[in-house]
């Protein structure tokens, strides 16, 4: 199923999505310019600024946003569509698919997936920060004496940001395509002024320069690619976005708008420092006049909170998407929209985002400090992408060997020449996004494997359920409640222990008894003829899977609705939910150390809410509590 084909929304005609493709998915790649030539000829990475090399530096930026972002993300990887979804976690599902059958490898790959997916967290903390921080450095060029107030402003608009994510971003996203539109025009006409003054500077399209540019900075290439990075920051989001938009938008995008602008940008912010070398303090404002630097700060700074929107909305879709395939305890999710289903907002990562993006912005200080830290993150999940991609290239695609093992090569050459520019500069900020990564990872495989010992812990004290529901079927001594019960577990194998507790305290047998179990499978959405599967186990009792994909919101009641077809009546005012509430117990010489123990055991006291995740009436639940040793 092609991307374009099921996911385009509400059926808007082809421009109008596309103008909404670009204001979501280019933000944070159209920001680059703001810094990117600037950090080439900073003095740590040893380039003169002299004609031969700015022609050199802008020919390797261009061959780069060729390479990298147009051949391989907006030709191969757009085509590594999870039925029409994208994005790290859409891409390590379907590389999973593919390897089905060997289990140590896909649990690999699994890993590999989630790493990279904890990288683009370090990416939603820099983004928000080095985009309006690199707008607001505009404020020193108008007025010198501002330049004391570049980081409070910076903090304020940050706040103020994350302060309205709460209202959702309906009524902002309908600015974000037109804003955007107007950044890239704007790139595009102040870069062909500079070219028409310097036309020299178009020897940069000959990607011989890049290779001669490269090629004489010998020891020191590592630092020169390091910041030639920053130029792509952003093109995972062509990826990650694709299930909102659709294959073909983001391309036409990219083609018909976002690459011309940048390059003719580059080309001229390369011109202008043929001509005058001095403007390399800010060779982006400098591009325009004295008079029209104001407009433009005001449109960078438009266009830097847009970009940071869209790795913050990322961040709340990735975290959906890792609570779903359980790597992340349960969070409050609030859907800002009746109408478009991603839209949503998370109190618990909106706040945690903020705090740590504020927190780099005061730390480093500065646009050309954070951009040292910038990179990293993005590179390595450019290459655990290529890594993901070869499976999907010779396993569901079954392309011939010669062809997906020499694009591989390619592609992880180009990527690991990347990550090694950004490694050089490890000790210099390249640290950071790493440590939260690597604290995420951390966070996310204890609560993986918690939950997978809770199960066996459960799985090792339990009742086997056939047998113990066969029992209660033949007891005609209990009372029996003429309503319907569903028990929610974990483990469908089991007797569920809200069933037992209610069975000792209350002496009650309901004449309904559904052992219901919420599946999220390795694909976002699920449809609805596989929604749900119903098995009979004794008289007034079944056991119920339900599926979701990990794109959508499970609604359980609703879910229910579909047995009544199966033969089983769930009817919503008649009917009563039972939840076992487990208690974790940190035993020594269990399955993960102490220390990992105990976290798992906070993440679980603190989870949020079954009935709210689950959309279930808190009128109609009881839950009963239970304590589990791990």
């Amino acid at each position: 199923m092609a991307a374009d084909e099921s996911n385009s929304p509400a059926r808007q005609g082809i421009a109008a999505v596309t103008l909404a493709a670009l204001g979501v998915v280019y933000g944070d790649i159209g920001t680059s310019p703001l810094y990117t030539v600037k950090e080439i000829f900073a003095p740590h990475t040893g380039v003169s600024l002299d004609a031969k090399n700015l022609i050199g530096a802008v020919s390797t930026i261009f061959w780069a946003l060729m390479l990298v972002v147009t051949l391989k993300y907006v030709i191969l990887i757009l085509r590594a569509d999870n039925r029409g979804e994208g994005g790290g976690l859409a891409l390590t599902a379907l590389a999973a698919e593919a390897v089905r059958d060997r289990p140590r490898l896909r649990t690999a790959l699994l890993l590999l997936g989630v790493g990279g997916a904890t990288l683009f967290y370090g990416d939603s903390v820099i983004t928000p920060a080095i985009s309006v921080l690199g707008a607001m450095e505009g404020l020193t060029l108008i007025a010198p004496g501002l330049e004391r107030w570049v980081v409070p402003l910076t903090v304020f608009i940050i706040v103020v940001l994350f302060l309205v994510q709460r209202l959702g971003t309906a009524a902002m996203g309908r600015f974000f395509g037109p804003v955007i539109a107007a950044w890239f025009l704007m790139l595009a006409a102040a870069g062909m002024v500079q070219i028409v003054r310097e036309p020299a500077i178009l020897a940069a399209l000959n990607p011989l320069e890049a290779w001669t540019f490269l090629w004489a900075r010998g020891w020191k290439l590592f630092a020169t690619v390091g910041a030639i990075v920053l130029a792509l920051t952003g093109a995972e989001a062509l990826y990650a976005d694709m299930g909102h938009f659709g294959r073909r938008p983001i391309q036409i995008a990219w083609t018909g708008l976002v690459l011309p602008a940048l390059a003719l940008n580059y080309l001229g912010q390369g011109a202008l420092l043929i001509t005058d070398p001095v403007a390399i303090e800010n060779p982006f404002y400098r591009l325009f006049p004295e008079a029209l630097m104001p407009p433009a700060l005001v449109l960078a700074t438009v266009a830097a909170i847009i970009a940071s929107q869209a790795v913050i909305s990322g961040a709340y879709s990735m975290t959906q998407q890792a609570i779903q395939l359980g790597f992340l305890p349960r969070m409050a999710v609030r859907h800002t929209s009746a109408h478009a289903a991603g839209q949503i907002y998370m109190p618990a990562v909106n706040a945690a985002l903020m705090v740590s993006v504020v927190a780099a912005v005061i730390g480093f200080g500065n646009s050309s400090a954070l951009a040292a830290a910038y990179g990293i993150a993005v590179t390595l999940t450019m290459m655990i992408t290529t890594v993901l991609t070869w499976f999907i290239v010779r396993e569901t695609w079954k392309l011939p060997a010669p062809i997906a093992v020499s694009a591989t090569i390619f592609f992880l050459a180009l990527d690991s020449m990347l990550v090694a520019g950004c490694a050089v500069k490890f000790l210099d900020g390249g640290w950071f996004p790493l440590a939260l990564g690597a604290t995420l990872l951390l966070v996310m495989s204890t609560w993986a494997r918690g939950r997978q010992l809770m199960l066996e812990a459960i799985r090792r004290d339990g009742l086997e359920l056939q047998p113990f529901a066969q029992q209660l079927a033949n007891d005609r001594t209990l009372h029996r409640a003429e309503r319907c019960a569903v028990y929610l577990v974990a483990d469908p194998t089991t007797v569920p222990q809200a069933l037992l507790h209610n069975l000792k305290h209350n002496q009650v047998l309901h004449a309904r008894n559904l052992i219901a179990t919420v599946r999220f499978d390795a694909v976002p959405y699920v449809p609805a003829e596989r929604r749900l599967e119903i098995q009979p186990l004794a008289p007034g009792f079944w056991r119920a899977m339900l599926h979701f994909g990990f794109m959508e919101t499970p609604d359980v009641p609703a879910a229910l609705l579909l047995a009544e077809s199966q033969g089983v009546a769930v009817p919503a005012f008649e009917t009563s939910y039972f939840l076992s509430r487990e208690t974790v117990m940190p035993t020594p010489g269990g399955g993960m150390a102490t220390w990992r123990e105990k976290l798992f055991a906070a993440m679980t006291r603190n989870a949020g809410g079954v009935v709210e995740f689950f959309r279930l009436p808190s009128n109609a639940v009881v839950e009963l509590g239970t304590r589990v040793a791990i």
